[in-house]
This record gives C-alpha cells, structure tokens and sequence, in this order.
C-alpha cells in the first residue's frame, strides 16, 4: 500500500543553484501521495536550478515556521548548500523541524545546513561523499548507502539514489501524522 499524506505540508528550502532533480522527484512523490509542497527560501519571487529548472518561492525563509509544517525537503546543490548554510533564518528554520521532531529529508550536499544547526550530532547519515569529514567533525556517524533513515531523519547521496530517497521520504511523513494544523 502506498503511503497517503493527505492534509500534509511539506516545505522545501533551498535557493538558487539547487541539484534540480533532487527538487522536482521529491517534490512530485509528496505532491503524488497527497500532500501540498511549498517552497521556502531566502531568495526574492523565483530560483533557479544549475541545471536551469525555475520555481516560485512560496514563503521567504525570513517568515517561514516549521510550525506551519509537517516535514522538510532539503535538496542540494553546492552553491545552493553552501548559501543556505550561512543565511540565518534558513538554519533557524531548520532548526525548528529538528527540535520539533518532524522528519527531515536531505540528499547530497544539502546536509550542510544540518552542521549548522546542530542537528547531526549522534545521528547516523549518508551525504554526497565530500561532506563526509564535515558531518563526522559534527558528531555525525557517516555511512556511504543509498538512504538512511535515522529516527525522523531521512538522507541519500546523489540524484542516482532518488527513487529509494522519495520512497523514504514519504514514508516518514506518513508515519509522522500530521502534526501542523
């Protein structure tokens, strides 16, 4: 049976420069089970992906609460990883899904965030191999999987490992509840 994420919302942040698959196949398996997906971001009305794709943003990363949501994507991309890792209310944002104990997926390189908001500290996870010393400097116990799953996080490594990721993804969401109202 596939999971249903009726009455959920899913947030995904990121800004310019994302991995765009790693954007539009979770974002089309949240929307698919259900769920509605917003995009959240420190950038101004549209970003671009490295590879061209274009979205609106929903919400700017300055107003945003994880309050008002069920679960978080965080695509990568190293330019979009490594602007998102140094924009405040990006990692405070993030934050507020970790403390909360809502699931949180990332893939590739957007684990970054993470570091900053100190939210790998003991936790098992995988990333795009480069950022293996980063996460292990952070307390992190890295492994190299296709996804893992790690209490309410889920994380992969590279656009190659999307299907296993969206799968995982969902099901954690669905296993959640629905927790915003």
């Amino acid at each position: 049976m596939t999971a249903t994420l009726d009455g959920r919302t899913v947030a995904f942040l990121l800004t310019d420069g994302f991995e765009d698959s790693e954007l539009t196949s979770p974002w089309s398996a949240v929307i698919d089970a259900g769920a509605r997906a917003s995009l959240v971001s420190p950038a101004d009305a549209t970003i671009t992906g490295k590879n061209g794709h274009q979205q609106p943003v929903d919400v700017p990363a300055a107003t945003a609460s994880a309050d008002d949501y069920d679960a978080l994507v965080l695509p990568g991309g190293v330019v979009n990883a490594d602007h998102l890792r140094t924009d405040q209310d990006s990692v405070a944002f993030v934050r507020g899904f970790v403390e909360a104990g809502k699931p949180v997926g990332v893939i590739c390189h957007g684990a970054w965030i993470l570091v900053e908001a100190g939210a790998v500290d003991g936790r098992r996870i995988t990333s795009y191999p480069s950022l293996q010393t980063d996460l292990r400097n952070a307390g992190a116990q890295w492994v190299d999987e296709e996804v893992v799953v790690d209490g309410t996080l889920v994380s992969s490594r590279t656009p190659d490992d999307l299907p296993a990721f969206d799968r995982a993804v969902v099901d954690a969401v669905a296993a959640a509840g629905s927790a915003a109202g």
